[in-house]
């Protein structure tokens, strides 16, 4: 199970559509909250969250989950990208950082480095 959350929906939709078109199931949350009282946190092989959001933002999601002992792999997506944000999430280990609008490769291949690192 792929993750997506992300509060832009248009964003959301294309971003689920590209990643349910390699094979993947998908679930889809307009929020960081959404995703945490969900029943998909446990069977999330792999998140792509955006970066900032209202409410907890991609890099609190990050760090709730990891205070939380959960470690899955995780691709923050932004329109704002800043060094020192990118250096914090792969700091903690995100496997990719991409900037809005990102080429539909770059997060493929990101997504094989992935769901790569989760089967080790």
């Amino acid at each position: 199970m792929i993750s997506i959350v992300d509060d832009d929906e248009s964003v959301r939709q294309a971003t689920s559509a590209l990643v349910r078109s390699l094979g993947y199931a998908v679930a889809t949350f307009a929020s960081a909250e959404d995703f945490l009282e969900s029943d998909r946190v446990d069977d999330t092989s792999c998140l792509i969250t955006d970066v900032q959001m209202s409410g907890l933002s991609g890099v609190e999601l990050q760090s709730r989950l990891i205070a939380d002992g959960r470690h899955m792999p995780i691709i923050g997506v932004t329109a704002y990208p800043e060094d020192s944000i990118r250096t914090q999430m792969l700091g903690a280990g995100a496997v990719g950082f991409l900037s809005k609008p990102f080429n539909d490769e770059c997060l493929i291949d990101c997504l094989a480095i992935a769901l790569k690192s989760s089967n080790s």
